[in-house]
């Protein structure tokens, strides 16, 4: 006999509502989250599916105030770069955004994608390498759920200068900055995007992003 679970229709319904109010936050308090959370939560994430079962995700918490201080700096070249990128009303409303959580946020974290992994002995990665990153990926999620389930917050930060913040974090030579994360209890609770509510970009209908051949 089988000793998998049952997952009934209540699950199913609470894991939709955990999908839609899944956010990526920006705004967090600055009080510290349970000890042994993060660890938790990482630990439940490296349990993603990965390509050859490689596993090639590597977390970086990120403590040191100075690392931390070169990574901001890394976002506010990054963000005034990206700002003169844009005109007129598009430049305005950009300027009014809240794109980072450095400040507050109490937990940072780094994840990499270790290229050199001898794990999986390179299966499936021969015709699509890119899939050692997209399980890192998948990764990154599975973590993001697992946060959103106990209520705390993840912003996914891209506004950052990859190669300043792999150098300032010391990690091994062969490992590639796949995403750099705040994490926090949420200021506030949205089940709608932030930029969808600052008017930015509202979200695609599921029938314009589904193909049938």
């Amino acid at each position: 006999m089988s000793d998998a679970p049952a997952f009934g229709s209540g699950f199913a319904a609470a894991f939709r509502d955990l999908i839609l109010w899944r956010r990526d936050v920006r705004r967090f308090r600055t009080d510290p989250l349970p000890d042994g959370l993060i660890d938790e939560l990482v630990a439940l994430a490296c349990h993603a599916p990965s390509v050859g079962n490689c596993q090639p995700w590597r977390f970086v918490h990120v403590t040191s105030e100075e690392r931390r201080d070169v990574v901001r700096a890394s976002f506010r070249r990054a963000n005034q770069s990206a700002l003169e990128g844009y005109d007129g009303e598009a430049r305005a409303l950009y300027a009014r955004l809240k794109l980072e959580g450095l400040d507050a946020a109490p937990v940072q974290l780094a994840v990499f994608a270790d290229e050199t992994t001898e794990r999986g002995a390179g299966l499936g990665r021969q015709t699509m390498p890119e899939a050692l990153r997209y399980s890192v990926v998948g990764a990154i999620h599975t973590l993001w759920l697992a946060l959103r389930a106990e209520g705390v917050g993840m912003g996914w930060i891209s506004i950052i200068e990859p190669d300043i913040v792999t150098k300032a974090l010391d990690v091994p030579e062969g490992w590639t900055l796949v995403a750099y994360l705040c994490i926090g209890w949420p200021v506030e609770e949205h089940l709608d995007p932030e930029l969808e509510r600052a008017g930015w970009q509202d979200r695609a209908p599921g029938d314009e992003l589904i193909l049938k051949r």
